[in-house]
């Protein structure tokens, strides 16, 4: 060991709604990614995330936000949920893997830390359609639509501290639950069973789409961060969590701020490895 003050390590949980203002409903990628840039964290797990769809402009917004936030190539993963736009019946199909010249959305991970492992775990949605509250300029705002299969990417990265020679693996998870509160339950805990051999500490990262005491009856993983984060401009219930195992003391604190004009507020946590 180098004999140092531990590292500091920022993690962050962004719903990006596709960077869709929550009041004009205008798509503005770059004012997302400032955003998510300013909350200066080594490693962001974004949910909502739009690849090439018309919507926004053909725009790769994993991409995008890269840039903004300094991560290099290799840093980050994108993982398309849905092929064509959600809730759209003309172009909407289940996607099975990302195809990366296909339109999609989905969910990504960025590190600005150097990434030993990337993992993937693809989950079932509900079989129900569900109503789904439309952004603006959707036309109808309420629709029933089908769920979507859910995916987790997990991120081992390398955390250690400037002078140290061995590696400091640290896993981050990112996902973005089912809207059935039900189904989002059952994924909840095949993503525990599917972490279980991940390297440790680590963290899960996202939009569980559950509060916390449901969160904390299916995980016993530590909640790092509590706070209302829904809907954003008076939120009334956590939704976005960071959730921490194999931590120890190593937790600095906990928040959540506004970011964009998404209609969640992100959770950051810092972290002293």
């Amino acid at each position: 060991m180098s004999g140092r003050a531990p590292r500091p390590l920022r993690l962050a949980s962004v719903n990006a709604a596709s960077g869709r203002d929550l009041a004009t409903g205008r798509v503005d990628a770059d004012r997302l990614a400032a955003a998510v840039a300013a909350l200066g964290a080594d490693v962001v797990a974004v949910q909502e995330v739009d690849h090439l769809l018309p919507r926004s402009g053909g725009t790769d917004q994993t991409a995008v936000l890269a840039r903004a936030c300094g991560v290099t190539r290799g840093g980050a993963r994108f993982a398309a949920t849905v092929h064509g736009t959600p809730g759209s019946p003309d172009t909407f199909r289940p996607a099975a893997a990302t195809v990366p010249g296909e339109p999609s959305y989905g969910v990504a991970v960025l590190s600005r830390l150097p990434v030993l492992q990337w993992r993937e775990l693809r989950m079932a949605g509900s079989a129900a359609r569900l109503p789904l509250v439309l952004p603006p300029g959707a036309g109808r705002r309420l629709r029933l639509v089908p769920d979507e299969p859910r995916a987790v990417v997990a991120a081992v990265v390398d955390a250690r501290a400037p002078g140290d020679e061995a590696a400091r693996p640290v896993t981050v998870l990112g996902t973005h639950l089912s809207f059935s509160p039900v189904r989002a339950l059952g994924q909840l805990r095949e993503l525990r069973r599917w972490a279980d051999d991940l390297p440790r500490p680590l963290v899960l990262l996202g939009d569980l789409n559950l509060p916390p005491g449901v969160v904390g009856r299916a995980v016993p993983w530590r909640a790092l961060v509590a706070g209302a984060t829904f809907p954003a401009p008076a939120p009334r219930v956590q939704l976005d969590h960071a959730l921490g195992d194999g931590l120890g003391a190593a937790v600095g604190g906990g928040r959540v701020e506004r970011v964009g004009g998404s209609d969640h507020r992100a959770v950051v946590v810092d972290l002293r490895l």
